[in-house]
């Protein structure tokens, strides 16, 4: 232990658990989630299964929180790449561009977390949607609509739907490390649903 994390226990409980979920991350992408073990996990993160435990009670949470990780440093990319110096349409095409590159960063893990997510039953589904209802949250108030009101919930909600199911495409299809070829087709949803 570190002489920081023996003066601030809280860092280095934060430590271990970003060390789960990083170690979390390593195992899926090499095993995939249904090959993965705890002790695979704690392997790659180079710490004790009773540390595991003491952050997840089951490989699925530490999925989940994984999974919930990854959606917050997506969201952020996308939310620091509007520049309201730009003019609309320029905004909406950084953004959407910096967003589906910060997906297209790591292939292997973004097959898995898009994939396996949807194999998780109620509990995956739970998380999914609350991270889907974070993107359209920040869209209602980002994305005006034709009459410079913000974009309604649930149209935001079709173009979080939409661009995940374009994302989910490509990983079907072996192109996750091309999303970049998904800017188009989401800008254009993006504008037609404002009706911009």
């Amino acid at each position: 232990m570190t002489a920081t994390a023996a003066q601030d226990p809280v860092r280095a409980e934060t430590g271990h658990r970003d060390r789960l979920l990083e170690g979390m991350a390593r195992a899926v992408a090499e095993r995939g989630y249904a090959q993965t073990s705890i002790a695979d996990i704690v392997r790659e993160a180079a710490v004790s299964r009773r540390t595991f435990y003491e952050h997840f009670a089951s490989k699925t949470e530490c999925f989940l929180a994984l999974y919930e990780a990854a959606s917050a440093v997506a969201l952020r990319v996308l939310t620091e790449a509007v520049d309201p110096s730009r003019p609309w349409p320029a905004q909406v095409e950084g953004a959407v561009s910096a967003y589906l590159d910060c997906l297209a960063a790591d292939p292997v893990l973004l097959r898995t977390l898009a994939v396996e997510i949807l194999g998780l039953g109620l509990e995956g589904l739970a998380v999914r949607r609350r991270v889907h209802h974070a993107i359209a949250d920040f869209i209602c108030a980002a994305v005006p609509d034709a009459q410079g009101r913000p974009l309604d919930r649930q149209m935001a909600m079709t173009v979080v739907g939409g661009i995940h199911e374009l994302v989910l495409l490509a990983v079907e299809e072996g192109r996750e490390a091309d999303l970049h070829a998904l800017v188009a087709p989401a800008t254009r949803l993006v504008h037609a649903v404002a009706q911009r």
